[in-house]
């Protein structure tokens, strides 16, 4: 009985926990993304906490915000080009660009539809077309070279190191429960993290969507940290259960499991806008769900990287202490 055990489960799979995934170069490129996004919520946060940004000024947060993004695209750049060298990866400067273009490409081409209906309504509300210009100027002459200057040190360092060897041949993968893929997964595990911010989503949607002026920065702080602790938490417990099943390929999971929570934030969205807001007319609607939907994946991006670094952890953490005769 004690055979059969020893000869089940994650221990079998030393072999294989740590092969490289499939499509490598969007993985890092979204973990970087996560990394400069994570950053830039802490840092914006921890400001305003010590009265340096003021909540009143939309603007001045908002500025401070994206420059504080196009800052850390050094810092997003690095453990991107770290993960890729560990991976193996060989073409760094796709990556890199991938890195650097990923998320800012999706926010600017959507707010740059979004805006199109502000033009056509004649919103005061619109981006005036020279500021968006200016945007794509800093953008390109600041983040851009940030992230490649990041990837390019992270790229040239040592890589993570395993404590176990991959085997040449692939294990087959058993057949798995149903709950167990990653859909499924995503919305079981995505529950936990959502809870930890549920309330303050409340305060966050009314400051942005009722003019009301958001000043809870101490307890969004301690909201941030449970957020991270429950994303970490959930990812390592799916990605245990993945291992006991002896599915090796955990890396993708171990990201969307904890992005699993920007579903929920979408879907409280749409229960807001029907149960708080009064907005008629197409475009406000459009406009809503538009900014709506990129913050879900906003928070996404950057709770799924928190689960990925966690499990990447906790695999190389359990395997080292596995004794491999």
């Amino acid at each position: 009985m004690d055979d059969t055990y020893e000869e089940s489960g994650w221990k079998l799979l030393h072999g294989d926990v740590l092969r490289a995934p499939n499509y490598t170069t969007w993985l890092v490129a979204l973990i970087g993304s996560g990394v400069q996004l994570g950053a830039t919520f802490l840092a914006c946060i921890v400001l305003s906490m010590l009265g340096m940004l003021s909540p009143a000024s939309r603007g001045n947060l908002i500025g401070a915000g994206v420059s504080l993004f196009f800052f850390f695209g050094v810092i997003g750049g690095y453990y991107s080009g770290r993960l890729y060298r560990t991976f193996k990866g060989v073409n760094w400067k796709r990556a890199a660009f991938l890195t650097s273009t990923l998320y800012p490409g999706l926010i600017s081409t959507t707010c740059f539809v979004l805006n199109f209906f502000l033009w056509h309504a004649g919103s005061s509300g619109a981006v005036p077309f020279t500021v968006m210009v200016m945007l794509l100027s800093f953008w390109v002459c600041v983040s851009l070279p940030l992230v490649f200057v990041g990837f390019f040190f992270g790229y040239r360092k040592q890589p993570f190191e395993y404590s176990v060897r991959t085997n040449k041949i692939p294990r087959p993968i058993p057949s798995q429960l149903w709950y167990m893929r990653t859909f499924p997964s995503m919305l079981l595990a995505g529950i936990l993290p959502f809870g930890a911010v549920f309330i303050e989503l409340y305060f966050i949607f009314s400051a942005i969507w009722e003019n009301q002026v958001y000043t809870l920065f101490s307890f969004l702080f301690l909201v941030y940290v449970i957020l991270v602790i429950c994303c970490a938490e959930i990812a390592v417990v799916i990605v245990y259960f993945q291992l006991c099943a002896e599915n090796y390929r955990w890396w993708w999971k171990s990201f969307f499991v904890a992005a699993g929570s920007g579903l929920y934030v979408f879907l409280y969205g749409a229960f807001f806008y029907c149960d708080k807001l009064e907005i008629v007319g197409f475009t406000s609607t459009v406009l809503y769900f538009g900014y709506t939907a990129l913050m879900s994946i906003t928070f996404g991006m950057f709770t799924g990287t928190v689960g990925f670094f966690a499990s990447f952890t906790f695999v190389r953490y359990v395997y080292s202490a596995v004794k491999i005769d």
